[in-house]
């Protein structure tokens, strides 16, 4: 059932606290890459706009529920205010009488960041009385932070116990987009798995194999689909404990009428390394001491071609190690592929996709880019996600 949203509860003079995904990439206090903030400003400009007190609350790294310098809030509050062009109040602290005191101070359309969420262990324990601390400061829940919707966590799941909870437009979008690719994509649905682990994708394959067109595998997980048809892959690396499932995917595909590819020629090296010995050779001559680090140019013909018959198209994991430059071009090309294309849609699966896609350049050519790594994953394999459950339903 559809999500009630923000549009959907009152927030007119509303005490409204946000989870948000601040988890950002700080290089000597500064964010290398702003992209989960802007994702947000909406949301709050929507509330800004009708007139709402917002409390921003957000993890940031692992800090295993103590306090770490380096993974304070307060570089994140000041790169907000800059976005937003307003001085945004920001706490060392999310929890406690401070944090009371400064809510009251909150004029309409102020907006106030509370301190990293995870300085708390009670905060991953979903404990209900931080979470009841949590919400006794707001009086509406908005729930902008995809990217930590599968995690029962005291500020995802804990404080709708207490409050009235929504999602916000980010939430809504991701859901929406989402939802679409598994409910009602438009045909050809094309399906690109990549990353270097099968064991990571399990869930999302077997989701797919009665829903997909065409499913396009590469990235390090191939070397697993190449091994479980007898193929050689050298020094690759290969989940021996998930070649069962490499077959049982291929069999099911032909007995699905659906076209599962793997790679015709690969990219290969002597060692893990971004300077090694390189060469391109067909999947059938792989030698020993060598590995797959790249699809080859043929599979990237093929692909493409594949690609261009889409009218859906979702792509989850890269198709090589895109970190080291010689083994990106798999990468690089289909994402380019995917930008020639017109009236498709064209989503990204998140986690290191979207890394790669905003290195590239070129984010704003596709539909959309989830900012959500393992809940993205997580949603395509059809589970229930904790905080989204926990929200309140549309009215049938």
């Amino acid at each position: 059932m559809e999500k009630q949203t923000v549009r959907d509860i009152e927030v007119d003079g509303k005490r409204v606290l946000v989870r948000v995904d601040f988890n950002v990439t700080l290089e000597q206090g500064r964010i290398s890459d702003d992209g989960r903030l802007r994702a947000v400003l909406p949301t709050i400009r929507y509330l800004q706009e009708h007139g709402a007190m917002i409390i921003l609350c957000s993890h940031l790294g692992r800090p295993g529920g103590k306090v770490v310098e380096e993974m304070r809030l307060a570089p994140v509050c000041q790169r907000l205010s800059e976005l937003l062009e307003q001085d945004v109040a920001c706490l060392d602290e999310c929890v406690g009488p401070r944090v009371e005191a400064a809510v009251k101070e909150l004029k309409q359309g102020g907006v106030l960041l509370l301190e990293n969420l995870r300085f708390h262990p009670e905060e991953e324990r979903n404990d209900p009385d931080f979470a009841k601390s949590l919400a006794s400061i707001a009086e509406v829940f908005v729930d902008d932070g995809f990217a930590v919707a599968h995690r029962a966590h005291a500020s995802t799941e804990g404080v709708t116990h207490f409050l009235p909870s929504v999602a916000g437009f980010l939430m809504e979008r991701e859901l929406n987009v989402l939802s679409s690719i598994l409910q009602s994509p438009q045909r050809p649905l094309v399906v690109a798995l990549g990353g270097a682990k099968i064991s990571e994708k399990i869930g999302v394959l077997e989701n797919f194999l009665d829903k997909v067109d065409t499913l396009l595998i590469g990235g390090g997980m191939a070397a697993t689909f190449l091994k479980a048809k007898g193929l050689p892959v050298g020094d690759s690396l290969v989940e021996d404990n998930r070649l069962d499932i490499a077959r049982d995917s291929m069999e099911r595909a032909r007995e699905n009428g659906i076209s599962l590819l793997i790679p015709l020629d690969v990219v290969i090296a002597d060692s893990f390394r971004a300077d090694a010995q390189s060469r391109t050779v067909d999947v059938e001559d792989i030698p020993d001491g060598w590995r797959i680090m790249d699809i080859g140019h043929k599979t990237l013909d093929v692909f493409g071609a594949e690609v261009a018959k889409g009218k859906t198209i979702l792509w989850n994991g890269p198709m090589g190690v895109f970190e080291f430059p010689a083994f990106s071009r798999g990468t690089r090309e289909l994402a380019a592929a995917l930008g020639s294309l017109n009236g498709v849609t064209t989503v990204l699966g998140g986690g290191s996709t979207a890394e790669v896609v905003e290195l590239l350049g070129s984010a704003d050519r596709r539909t959309h880019v989830s900012t959500g790594g393992g809940a993205s994953l997580e949603f395509l394999e059809g589970k229930t996600l904790p905080g989204v459950a926990a929200l309140l339903d549309k009215e049938a």
